[in-house]
């Protein structure tokens, strides 16, 4: 009997299941290990993955349906190693340039590293564009959006709802655009100009941006001020307005209380 009578699958059921799961994980990592020993854009068979692994191609299709599966699993698992990478540089820690440039710097850095495996992940075969480098795209983009409206609501920024409203939009925009000026740059014969100086460039241009959105808020950034020190200010300068608000509330004479006439 393949289940308990509450339908709960039995020690068996569970090991098989752990089985397939070990082993749909072991032709990923030797794909991965396939296209990382390659060119860029080279072509792999689904043999160079089974003898790497140490299966057959019949093995592994009773695992993925068919290439496609099998491609769309493997590009899952490059974006989510992607990802891995970015997401714990999106943090409140440094200047806005700092932070900007260390999320920028992290991605240059891995795409550079893993150049086959970058140029796999960047192959959108979906129909409706949402391939896994888009979903990850969208999924570091969330984060800085929170990171964002965080900031936002620590620095009691006066933000109209059709404004906050406006930060995922525009943060998507702005993730998608230095993903895209990454990948145009590693589609280049030559990688030029050289990293550094990309990543200097890019994050500059993300730097002016939200420094001009922070301006019409009313909010005046500086690249040398770190965002702790920011919401420092920003406690500091409530915690003001609520002293003198409770002292207008004192210095305020008794009312007057008449008696009957």
């Amino acid at each position: 009997m393949a289940s308990t009578e509450r339908g709960r699958p039995d020690g068996r059921q569970a090991r098989w299941d752990r089985h397939n799961q070990e082993r749909r994980q072991q032709i990923i990592d030797a794909a991965l290990a396939v296209i990382e020993a390659g060119e860029p854009g080279a072509e792999v068979q689904v043999q160079q993955y089974a003898e790497q692994a140490g299966l057959s191609r019949t093995v592994i299709y009773r695992h993925f349906a068919d290439r496609a599966d099998l491609d769309r699993a493997v590009q899952t698992a490059i974006v989510e190693g992607l990802a891995a990478e970015l997401l714990p540089a999106v943090t409140l820690d440094g200047t806005i340039p700092e932070i900007v440039g260390r999320v920028v710097r992290t991605y240059v850095d891995w795409a550079t590293t893993h150049p086959a495996l970058h140029h796999v992940a960047e192959q959108d075969t979906s129909l409706d564009g949402s391939g896994p480098l888009q979903q990850g795209i969208e999924r570091i983009a969330a984060q800085v959006v929170e990171v964002i409206t965080t900031a936002v609501d620590l620095l009691d920024l006066e933000v109209s709802e059709d404004e906050r409203a406006a930060l995922d939009p525009l943060v998507f925009g702005l993730v998608g655009a230095v993903f895209g000026a990454v990948r145009r740059w590693m589609a280049k014969p030559e990688q030029t100009p050289p990293a550094p100086l990309l990543v200097a460039l890019t994050t500059d241009s993300v730097w002016f941006i939200l420094q001009g959105h922070a301006r019409s808020l009313g909010l005046e950034l500086r690249s040398d001020q770190p965002i702790e020190q920011l919401l420092e200010q920003a406690s500091a300068a409530v915690d003001a307005a609520a002293r003198v608000e409770t002292s207008d509330l004192v210095d305020l004479p008794p009312a007057r209380v008449e008696g009957p006439r």
